[in-house]
């Protein structure tokens, strides 16, 4: 198999891609202006309802082929990892409103040189639900953040409603051999057990030499256990959250992180994170394992710092996992303004926190 070179021209901008990244800060500044003026408190202007605040341990495979063996994963060892598993609306509401899911890594003691702005020795990996973000480019998340931005006003029951009828479409789908529609997937998400999901980058990142996808996979035979485990929303609008503390009481998380390399520039483009990379072309393939043991999952201390003071950004990178294309583009500044908005509107410093020593108990 070839595996095609990371190149600094590789990156294709649309001629009104700083236009589009404006009006998608715009928006969701409002978007956020709006959650805190109801709630009386400002959030995450996505993924802002957490499910769990955990801490563990990430380990690089050995014997890695040359072609995997790159950046954070170059040599075998171990870091102290961060982990925040949540749900994908910027608002906290009911989890019958059962959208995305996201699980945001924070990899602690990475050296090397970083991306401007980013003074921590950290990584971040910033994953989703869902191997493809449906917008496709910083014009289409322009387009998208506009549509969510319409519903933020509108009564929680509405947005129930819309996830359901998103969630229903996406079972006859697959129930005629279709298979899901990743938009319906975005807006409205099974009511699964949020430690048996698979998460993705989305979005290419730079892989040292090379280009790839990210994805955490759950391996774990207490989390196969919970393949069938399906959420009442009528018996618990909090549901997911008790499930992963729950589960955390008495079980260990582990979860595979694997590379998907870029092949092929044709089936797999850097510009366009709506095209699923085919996996015939180029598997995902594990390397290193994520190991988060049992835990208090939720606790208040350890809950505000999660949710209030840190920070998780795909801008937080090492140069050699520099996230590629336009959406990460424009996430790379998205996220550092809603940020800046949120904590100072909250009266709260922001963290880039560079220890695992920094999160409390």
């Amino acid at each position: 198999m070839t595996y095609l070179r990371y190149s600094a021209d590789i990156e294709t901008r649309e001629p009104d891609e700083q236009e589009s990244i404006d009006g998608i800060i715009q928006g969701m500044t409002q978007e956020s202006q709006t959650v805190e003026k109801r709630d009386g408190h400002a959030v995450r202007a996505s993924h802002a309802k957490s499910t769990a605040c955990v801490i563990g341990q990430l380990t690089v495979a050995p014997g890695l082929p040359p072609e995997l063996a790159q950046g954070l994963f170059a040599e075998p060892g171990t870091f102290d990892v961060a982990v925040r598993f949540a749900q994908g609306p910027g608002e906290k509401l009911g989890d019958r409103v059962s959208t995305h899911r996201g699980m945001s890594i924070k990899v602690f003691g990475v050296e090397g040189a970083k991306l401007p702005g980013h003074d921590a020795p950290t990584q971040d990996f910033v994953l989703a639900s869902g191997t493809t973000f449906p917008a496709g480019t910083a014009g289409g998340f322009l387009s998208q953040a506009k549509k969510i931005g319409l519903t933020v006003p509108m009564p929680e029951g509405v947005k129930s409603a819309a996830a359901s009828v998103a969630r229903n479409i996406n079972k006859v789908l697959n129930a005629v051999g279709a298979g899901p529609s990743p938009t319906l997937d975005f807006y409205g998400h099974p009511f699964s057990h949020p430690l048996v999901e698979e998460y993705f980058s989305q979005c290419p990142v730079r892989y040292g030499d090379h280009v790839a996808k990210i994805g955490a996979f759950p391996v774990s035979a207490e989390q196969d256990a919970l393949a069938d485990w399906q959420l009442d929303p009528h018996q618990d609008e909090d549901g997911f959250r008790h499930a992963a503390v729950d589960y955390f009481e008495g079980n260990d998380a582990v979860f595979e992180l694997r590379a998907q390399l870029w092949t092929d520039a044709g089936t797999q483009p850097i510009e366009d994170t709506s095209v699923d990379w085919p996996t015939s072309e180029s598997p995902y393939c594990t390397v290193a394992t994520i190991r988060l043991p049992r835990q208090s999952a939720y606790g208040p201390d350890r809950v505000r710092y999660f949710d209030e003071v840190m920070t998780f950004r795909p801008a937080h990178s090492l140069e050699v996992h520099r996230p590629l294309g336009g959406v990460m583009r424009a996430r790379m500044q998205v996220y550092q303004a809603l940020s800046d908005f949120r904590h100072r509107q909250n009266g709260i410093i922001a963290a880039n926190t560079p220890n695992i020593q920094d999160i409390p108990a």
